[in-house]
């Protein structure tokens, strides 16, 4: 008998981290919430990312979830801006990590490709097919959204996933 697995996704940001949450029973989704946390950009970098941990922290504190998903970071042409996204993808990855939660990270082409067909697409495609997969699902920013469709995303691979897992831990024994 399957059981409900709730999984966050989150989208890393150093002003705004999206985050959104699904149920997921079998192939079945089910809205839970989603939001953003902002970072205030008067602040220093460390109060900044402080403000980042805290603010997951929190939302996984109220949604208790059961696993958790995050997007990788791109590299762009502006290094420092780079560098920082990745920052806060580290306190993206560390918070959850901290929790308990196992983490899985997905590339932004597998995340698109999982939710729209395609490993290619805009915002707006991405918004279109959540709210199709989610008729429920209300968000506050496009980094909500596609938090969301990063936690879809993790619910349609963490089969293979748990798969990969028990592999890997049949063949440790």
């Amino acid at each position: 008998m399957e059981e409900t697995i709730r999984i966050v996704g989150i989208d890393p940001g150093l002003r705004r981290t999206g985050w959104g949450i699904v149920d997921s029973l079998g192939s079945s989704l089910r809205f839970v919430a989603a939001g953003t946390v902002a970072s205030d950009a008067k602040c220093e970098l460390a109060s900044r990312l402080c403000q980042l941990h805290d603010g997951l922290e929190k939302i996984l504190h109220e949604f208790v979830p059961g696993e958790a998903a995050v997007e990788n970071t791109f590299v762009n042409k502006d290094a420092g801006a780079t560098l920082k996204l990745g920052q806060a993808r580290g306190i993206a990855l560390l918070v959850p990590a901290r929790a308990g939660l196992k983490v899985a990270e997905y590339a932004p082409n597998t995340v698109k490709k999982a939710v729209i067909g395609v490993g290619h697409g805009n915002k707006e495609q991405i918004k279109l097919m959540v709210k199709m997969l989610l008729p429920r699902a209300e968000w506050d920013s496009d980094d909500a959204a596609d938090a969301l469709a990063i936690a879809i995303c993790h619910a349609h691979h963490r089969g293979s996933m748990s798969a990969r897992i028990a592999a890997g831990l049949a063949r440790a024994s």
